[in-house]
């Protein structure tokens, strides 16, 4: 069942991006569908690896619309910045606590800092996370915080 879904939302995306309805292209794009599954059953069948996935789906949708928010404010920031005639950078290096249990939860929250203009998650290290900020001010380190705890808030405690 889980193949099938997986067939089905890749082929879907494939569709939507696609935006070609002729017959040939969408028959190679089942094809590539089905290649890119083949090999990624493969690839799981050599190593092994699997990721549990300890998020809430609704929680987890709620972080998306709030963090695409916090992308576009960080981008009209940056943007105030870049186009200021001294242009105020304050670039500091720091650390992050993160506060998540789950490897996918950590991952999600360091390339939620990253997707942030004006900061990146520089190196991943247990518990935290070193971060460079190109205009560091007194609520860089609050809003990460809040971020942290929302990202903390989609993890649920079995698998889904």
């Amino acid at each position: 069942m889980k193949l099938i879904g997986t067939i089905i939302v890749l082929f879907a995306l494939w569709l939507l991006m696609s935006g070609i309805f002729e017959t040939r292209l969408v028959v190679l794009g089942a094809l590539s569908v089905l290649l890119v599954v083949y090999v990624t059953k493969r690839m799981d069948a050599q190593d092994g690896d699997s990721l549990e996935i300890n998020l809430s789906p609704f929680r987890f949708i709620a972080y998306l619309f709030w963090l695409m928010a916090e992308i576009a404010r960080a981008n009209w920031a940056v943007a105030k910045i870049i186009l200021s005639r001294d242009m105020p950078l304050c670039q500091h290096l720091f650390s992050v606590q993160c506060g998540q249990k789950s490897d996918l939860a950590q991952v999600i929250f360091a390339n939620s800092i990253t997707l942030t203009p004006g900061t990146i998650t520089v190196e991943t290290e247990g518990d935290h996370f070193l971060v460079h900020a190109a205009a560091f001010d007194e609520t860089t380190l609050p809003g990460l915080a809040d971020m942290d705890s929302r990202v903390s808030k989609t993890e649920t405690g079995g698998q889904i």
